[in-house]
């Protein structure tokens, strides 16, 4: 069956409960006074969740809205008091647009009303399942056309969820896409979503229905990627730990330390993600700008790979933010195990027997005091990050500001998470007994990714490199010259334009 978007259970109040247009006053109840007579008048053929939450949203915006039911008894009281529920015959006599908020396979039991919809503009708000979208090779719009020639169809609505519509566009996506054949109509639609408070965003002829209706079927297309990534980090750094604190002991001294498996070894391995992912989110920046040295121009494509990976940096720092924080709260969860608190007694038992009255290692202190600094203050500077990276912040933010947190503050939160890995690993590198198996401590391997940047990123900072960086960004070439190349039947050889 066709999807159309979920409403939500109650309906918000507040400002976006009032109307748009009208500016009338609320009542009570929190449903509208009646709609003025001179109102634009509006049909929607459907009474589902979806359709609800449209004539929500259109009551509060100033229109008069006529809903088409089969059972307008039964539905009347569903729909805001200011909306007049009727038979469908009624509810399309009137109006011009004719919201169709049904699903595809109900489209043909709408035939009978070919000649009252004869001459209006018909907007389809449905999406296919899965299996329709694969299955069908038009359109649920196209098809509606197909079934209605002597009406407008208009593709809208259907990537803007009930949600939106019903507690306004400030709690939700903005953007409405639009296509159809007729320019007047989707110059009709578009007036009408920016009067509902959405941005409208021509997606060109009927035939782009197809593409706009698989939006919503696509889940988080661009985090496929990097959740992968994490993931894959995740199972070699979790099997390397394992190896190193479970195997090896249970192996060479026969230690059960099975027990680690739940919470120790993910605990090692959490914040070894976290660190790679955000070294990630960095590194092909640095490889950008070596490229851009290296050919002495900003005007040659990267190479594809790259160019996906600059796409792919948000998604890879958010989840670097959500690896930290996970780590985090399992950390807190140490001191809470059962075997922390026999490590404790049987610590405080040694140190009884070797008559030992005040253990403190002074080195040690300082160490864990600015191990646990460095780690709260790399997470704050992270947390700052994923705040700034939603829209809703980051709109409200210049250019020169966004690039200071994203840049700036991320490079500070990556020297930050280098000082705690570095504080963590302390002198373990260098002592034998660290070496399990001969494997070196999963610190090391962490820090090699970021070290190679923090190196890159202080070349980049001297003064030969980063003028010629920055004329390079301002449009200079090293040739000072752009080169086209013609093809072979006009011209043998290369022709140079100088700029």
């Amino acid at each position: 069956m066709s999807q159309l978007p979920v409403a939500s259970a109650t309906a918000m109040s507040g400002d976006m409960d009032k109307p748009l247009i009208s500016r009338r006053l609320v009542d009570s109840d929190g449903s509208l006074a009646e709609v003025p007579s001179k109102a634009p008048k509006v049909g929607i053929l459907g009474s589902g969740d979806f359709a609800r939450s449209l004539a929500t949203r259109l009551v509060n915006s100033g229109f008069s809205v006529v809903v088409g039911s089969r059972n307008p008894k039964r539905t009347a009281g569903l729909f805001p008091s200011a909306a007049h529920v009727t038979f469908q015959e009624e509810a399309v006599s009137s109006p011009q647009v004719v919201f169709v908020a049904v699903f595809r396979e109900h489209y043909s039991s709408l035939c009978s009303l070919g000649d009252q919809l004869a001459g209006k503009i018909l907007v389809d708000v449905s999406n296919p399942t899965e299996k329709e979208h694969l299955q069908n090779h038009q359109s649920n719009a196209e098809y509606l056309a197909s079934l209605f020639p002597a009406c407008t169809v208009v593709k809208a609505f259907n990537v803007i969820s009930a949600w939106a519509l019903q507690a306004g566009p400030r709690d939700g996506n903005r953007q409405v896409l639009i296509c159809s054949d007729q320019l007047e109509a989707k110059h009709t639609i578009s007036e009408m979503a920016r009067t509902m408070g959405f941005t409208p965003l021509d997606m060109g002829s009927l035939a782009s229905a197809r593409e706009i209706e698989a939006i919503p079927l696509r889940l988080f297309p661009s985090w496929k990627v990097p959740i992968l990534l994490a993931l894959g980090l995740f199972v070699c750094f979790y099997a390397y730990n394992f190896i190193r604190d479970v195997l090896q002991p249970y192996m060479r001294k026969h230690e059960n330390k099975f027990y680690k498996v739940p919470l120790s070894v993910v605990n090692t391995t959490l914040p070894c993600v976290a660190y790679v992912l955000l070294s990630l989110v960095y590194l092909p920046g640095v490889l950008a700008a070596a490229l851009q040295l290296r050919r002495g121009t900003k005007y040659q494509r990267f190479p594809d790979w790259l160019d996906h990976w600059l796409q792919h940096r948000k998604q890879i720092g958010l989840l670097s933010f959500f690896f930290g924080v996970l780590h985090a709260l399992y950390s807190f969860c140490l001191p809470l195990r059962r075997s922390h608190r026999y490590d404790l007694v049987n610590l405080a038992v040694k140190q009884v027997l070797a008559n030992k009255s005040r253990l403190w290692v002074e080195e040690e202190v300082w160490r864990m005091e600015i191990y646990l600094s460095m780690g709260v203050l790399a997470l704050g500077v992270l947390s700052l990050l994923a705040v700034t990276s939603l829209p809703s912040i980051a709109n409200s933010l210049n250019w020169k500001e966004f690039s200071f947190v994203q840049s700036t503050l991320g490079f500070v939160a990556l020297m930050l998470s280098t000082l705690h890995t570095l504080t963590y690993g302390w002198t373990r590198a260098f002592e034998e007994n660290h070496y399990k198996f001969y494997l070196p401590p999963t610190f090391t391997l962490t820090l090699l990714l970021p070290c190679v940047i923090i190196l890159a990123k202080g070349l980049f900072l001297l003064p030969c490199l980063s003028r010629r960086l920055t004329k390079i960004r301002r449009g200079w070439e090293k040739d000072g010259a752009v080169k086209f190349m013609l093809p072979a039947d006009h011209m043998q050889g290369e022709k140079t334009s100088h700029v």
